[in-house]
């Protein structure tokens, strides 16, 4: 793998060129921040489910669940 790297200094960019273990920790970085990315957006849409559940049961004067209830700010 290569990268091009452009600064002040060298505006043509520099190559840098990764060695098998830098190329295998690149590739690892990326996969684990991928996942942390869709564990948050999972995380946002349950939070979100939660408080469209809490709003509609508010207003159909049903019992909120407790996960419900502590969405609610006062």
């Amino acid at each position: 793998m290569q990268q091009r790297i452009f600064s002040p200094e060298n505006p043509e960019g520099v190559v840098q060129v990764y060695t098998a273990e830098q190329e295998a920790a690149v590739k690892t970085a990326s996969e684990q921040g991928r996942a942390k990315v869709e564990e948050e957006k999972a995380k946002a849409l349950e939070a979100e489910n939660l408080k469209a559940s809490a709003r509609a049961k508010l207003i159909a004067g049903e019992a909120l669940t407790e996960e419900e209830a502590n969405t609610i700010v006062l």
